[in-house]
């Protein structure tokens, strides 16, 4: 299979091929950014079973998911539970430092990490990953800094599309169909 037509670059698929970690922030990508408030102070978030697919495909193939966010939220605790996300770092405003260090942790290096984010905490990640992406919802000038900007926006798709992309680019792809159209899954 073919990658799509928005990373056809050699250079950015050559980079996606080494990444074993998808590193990204919640709103903005793993929601659509808007936040709901309940009277009695509770709050709501809206997550795409498309993303959440996508997380466990990556599982699947041996790439780690990271989430990290500037709020604390339970619904992303919950979430990130389900979909077996072993890696979540809530309230934190620098995102690149708690990136470094998990890193480290893993005993990866930067270069190896595809990093999403919306928005000017995320910047500095974006820049420092090896493959540092946005949504087209966030501001232009943090689009700037990202290689690759995906089509789909945030809480719509736009984390299965790195998913899908990260697992076309390091060959997976035709596994991941085959387990489906033969009832494998």
């Amino acid at each position: 299979m073919t990658l799509d037509a928005p990373l056809m670059d050699p250079g950015l698929v050559d980079r996606l091929r080494r990444i074993r970690l998808l590193a990204m922030d919640v709103d903005g990508v793993l929601t659509d950014g808007r936040l709901y408030f309940q009277s009695d102070g509770g709050e709501t978030k809206a997550f795409h079973t498309l993303d959440g697919h996508g997380i466990k495909l990556l599982h699947r193939a041996g790439i780690e998911v990271a989430l990290i966010t500037g709020r604390d939220s339970p619904m992303v605790s919950r979430r990130a539970a389900a979909l077996g996300i072993q890696h979540l770092y809530q309230g934190i405003e620098k995102k690149l430092p708690t990136l470094r260090q998990l890193c480290t942790r893993l005993g990866i290096g930067l270069e190896q990490v595809a990093y999403c984010g919306d928005d000017m905490p995320d910047v500095a990640a974006i820049r420092q990953a090896g493959v540092g992406i946005s949504v087209p919802g966030a501001p232009s000038y943090i689009r700037q800094h990202a290689d690759w900007v995906t089509e789909r926006e945030g809480g719509h798709g736009a984390v299965r599309e790195i998913c899908d992309t990260l697992l076309q680019a390091q060959g997976h792809w035709d596994a991941v169909l085959d387990t489906y159209l033969h009832g494998k899954a």
